[in-house]
């Protein structure tokens, strides 16, 4: 499968080839952990996720590094807001972050390296760039000399005057010029802080990700992930800094850069009333968490991205379908036939053209169309035609290679019956009303009090009371329970 991306560095969709072979590294900026993620911060760990998952299946060997950024001038803010002690804030936000992007369904990064923990990088980085005249010390700050990096604006396309304008930098006495940077600045007694040549200080942000990149990837990778909003300054700058410590032609072969989150075709902010966490969506049920990452893959990565909670609700239906699918679908007589590779191949091809996860999307519900053709009935011609298949496949095959496909995408991996039935895709987070222990019990006690009903009503079967029977059908229907009669018996899902 030959992968092509759109490069945001050369600003068009070319072939992906790695620097190495049997070694894809890839970089993606991860959250500043000072409040719990919102819905923005969720969309380039999924699409990330993806990406992944992906190379997982082409490559013999991949490297994911994600970071955790927990030390920011934020973090202290929140801190001096709160009392609360810095480490408890990071610890506590980072577990938070961990509980919810695994609720989405996200792999969890090959490594996931904290800025805390590389400091010592930092300053070595940072006496490379002075050794080679890119950067300068100044009143206990270091700053990068933009002047002396040529290439500076590259990636995200500017001019000089409009990267001094977009920077929105602080326009300081000591500095040469104002486009410099800071790279590392003095601590106070009450702020974090690290010892180092230059006084007791702490990192800037765009320091980190170049240290902890270069610490686990090298001086030079394959590809760098983030949000579009990170393309300048904050990307624009790792490159400099890279590129400049290491006299490399580029930090990253490949830049993606996935599109922003609006809500309701607005701008998510807190004063609009619009903001929204990734918990507030997992509050709305056990189901949320898959729907969610189906929602963010319906568009592709790259455009922006529009949520509503009745798109949220769209996909909750069509993952009912996809689940009822495959409840109803029997075991194939070859789970790795010829026929269930070409169709696993045929859905995840899209992925092969820039990440397109909306074609591959709508080719896993042609899938769930033919198999539904095969097993309840109704004509398979259409789909075939499409997929490219001269013969049906026997009956299972297209749901095996539905799961199969699927996984790449993150989705369709639950218990088809325990979907059905209410239990959803469940995740632990303390305090939080779908969390593990509690949203369980209550699922468990809501089927056992259904299952029970379901005996009752067989029972008054048994005895002719049909009367009976069909008021226990029509009250469980009543509360959104559908009972389904075959020949192995009564099984039931929720409307």
């Amino acid at each position: 499968m030959k992968l092509r991306f759109h490069n945001s560095l050369t600003r068009r969709v070319e072939d992906f080839t790695p620097l190495d072979p049997g070694h894809v590294r890839l970089y993606v900026c991860g959250p500043t952990v000072y409040d719990l993620a919102h819905l923005g911060n969720a969309r380039p760990v999924v699409v990330f996720d993806v990406l992944a998952r992906l190379l997982r299946r082409i490559y013999p060997r991949i490297t994911y590094v994600r970071n955790i950024t927990d030390v920011d001038d934020k973090i202290n803010a929140r801190a001096r807001e709160t009392g609360e002690p810095i480490a408890a804030i990071t610890s506590r936000t980072t577990a938070d972050f961990h509980r919810d992007m695994a609720a989405l369904g996200c792999l969890p990064p090959d490594v996931e390296p904290t800025a805390t923990g590389h400091i010592r990088e930092m300053i070595a980085l940072i006496e490379r760039l002075i050794a080679r005249g890119h950067a300068y010390a100044a009143e206990g700050h270091v700053l990068f000399r933009v002047a002396s990096f040529p290439d500076y604006g590259k990636l995200s396309g500017r001019s000089p005057d409009e990267l001094l304008a977009g920077a929105r930098v602080e326009v300081a006495a000591y500095k040469e010029s104002p486009g410099d940077f800071v790279l590392w600045k003095p601590s106070d007694a009450d702020t974090p802080g690290w010892d180092s040549p230059w006084g007791r200080g702490r990192p800037g942000w765009h320091i980190e990700c170049s240290a902890m990149s270069w610490r686990h990837l090298g001086e030079s990778f394959d590809i760098h992930g983030g949000g579009h909003d990170l393309l300048f300054p904050h990307h624009e700058n790792e490159v400099a800094q890279s590129r400049a410590a290491f006299g490399t032609p580029f930090m990253a072969h490949t830049w993606l850069h996935n599109g922003m989150l609006l809500v309701d075709g607005e701008k998510m902010s807190k004063s609009l009333g619009n903001f929204l966490t990734v918990r507030d969506i997992l509050a709305r049920g056990p189901w949320a968490g898959e729907a969610f990452r189906l929602l963010l893959l319906r568009t592709h990565y790259r455009a922006a991205l529009d949520f509503s909670f009745d798109a949220l609700e769209e996909c909750k239906a069509e993952l009912d379908g996809h689940y009822a699918m495959l409840k109803r679908a029997p075991e194939p007589p070859d789970r790795d036939s010829p026929v269930i590779r070409q169709l696993v191949d045929w859905v995840l091809a899209p992925l092969a053209d820039d990440l397109n996860t909306p074609l591959a999307l709508a080719r896993l519900r042609d899938l769930r169309t033919l198999e539904n053709a095969l097993t309840v009935g109704g004509s398979a011609a259409v789909v075939l035609s499409r997929i490219g298949l001269g013969a049906e496949p026997p009956p299972g095959a297209a749901a095996t290679a539905f799961r199969k496909a699927a996984e790449v995408l993150g989705i369709g991996q639950g218990d088809a019956k325990g979907w059905l039935q209410g239990a959803g895709r469940m995740h632990e987070a303390s305090g939080h009303a779908t969390g593990t222990g509690r949203a369980t019990a209550a699922v468990a006690a809501t089927n056992t009090s259904i299952e029970a009903a379901i005996a009752a009503r067989l029972a008054a079967r048994a005895a002719k009371n049909w009367a009976e029977a069909d008021r226990i059908r029509d009250d469980l229907k009543a509360q959104g329970v559908i009972l389904e009669d075959g020949p192995s018996g009564t099984s039931w899902r929720r409307a």
